[in-house]
């Protein structure tokens, strides 16, 4: 894939401007718990070098986005198109007196003295990339080294992988000193079915208790498309044996998808992914625990 510089022309939108308004009343207190935001343009230059220039998808948008959607709390993870300044989520947390937490890219060699600015900004985690689309992070053992210095700030790694590489990296991430929070059900294809390896993979670590996962994603690992039939089983069956440690966004604006997903749909099929009592865990008590939110208060800009 091509590299785009500072003249690159932006994508067309990724999201949808009118979303349905969900039918499933999300409990107080509900976490979005992966989303991005891009630019301004202006105000946010994208890194040089990135592979995909969307468009401008505001802190704004994305709070008025959550008002509509029922949300009180959210995560914002540093797009790699933004690169490692991590300005642009920073500024959009604050925003939000930190009732919204960030996860920031960073190397593996970034100063104490960053990761304690990153901190006191409301950043929880780092994420590393392991997927082909994107820019490959550094060997894994580099990483759950690093993690020892996260584990001094309270901070959690945040890995995203394509599904083949579950096996190949997971006795690694077994021996993080720190939380390990999986992406968007581990991108495995949902097509393959619930007994795939790549799948296997995954539920053999989530046996390891201080392994997380996003049950985000059903429209990525879909291959039926909406209302994502052939994915919601996954995601149910991580809520049904690791309740007590999934958590799910919207990862809005959706960046480099195969469609535009309906957000209002995503919030609906939670009541197939964490029926009954497991919405309150996945929506409100394990985000909680794990980003520790400021309490929610009414949004600027929303």
């Amino acid at each position: 894939m091509a590299t785009q510089t500072a003249d690159t022309p932006a994508d067309p939108p990724y999201w949808s401007a009118s979303p349905s308004k969900p039918k499933l009343k999300l409990p107080p207190g509900s976490s979005d718990s992966h989303v991005h935001v891009f630019g301004p343009r202006a105000r946010f230059p994208f890194a040089d070098g990135r592979n995909y220039t969307p468009s401008d998808a505001t802190k704004e948008m994305l709070f008025a986005l959550h008002e509509r959607l029922g949300i009180q709390h959210c995560v914002i993870v540093q797009p790699n198109c933004h690169g490692r300044d991590n300005s642009v989520t920073i500024d959009a947390v604050a925003a939000t007196g930190g009732s919204y937490r960030g996860i920031a890219l960073v190397p593996t060699d970034v100063s104490d003295a960053e990761l304690k600015r990153l901190d006191a900004a409301g950043m929880r985690g780092a994420r590393f990339h392991y997927v082909g689309h994107l820019s490959t992070g550094p060997k894994i053992d580099e990483v759950i080294a690093f993690g020892k210095r996260l584990a001094d700030i309270g901070w959690h790694l945040q890995i995203h992988m394509a599904g083949e590489l579950i096996a190949e990296l997971s006795p690694a991430l077994k021996r993080s000193p720190v939380p390990v929070v999986i992406d968007h059900i581990g991108r495995v294809d949902a097509s393959l079915g619930l007994e795939q390896p790549g799948f296997r993979a995954l539920l053999g670590l989530m046996e390891s208790k201080h392994v997380w996962v996003k049950v985000s994603g059903s429209d990525r690992i879909t291959r039926a498309g909406p209302p994502y039939a052939d994915a919601v089983p996954f995601a149910r069956k991580l809520v049904a044996e690791f309740g007590d440690r999934c958590v799910w966004g919207t990862d809005w604006p959706h960046p480099n998808h195969t469609h535009v997903p309906d957000d209002g749909m995503l919030v609906d099929i939670l009541a197939e992914i964490a029926p009954g009592a497991a919405l309150q865990a996945v929506m409100v008590d394990n985000p909680m625990r794990l980003y520790k939110f400021a309490p929610a208060r009414k949004l600027t800009g929303a």
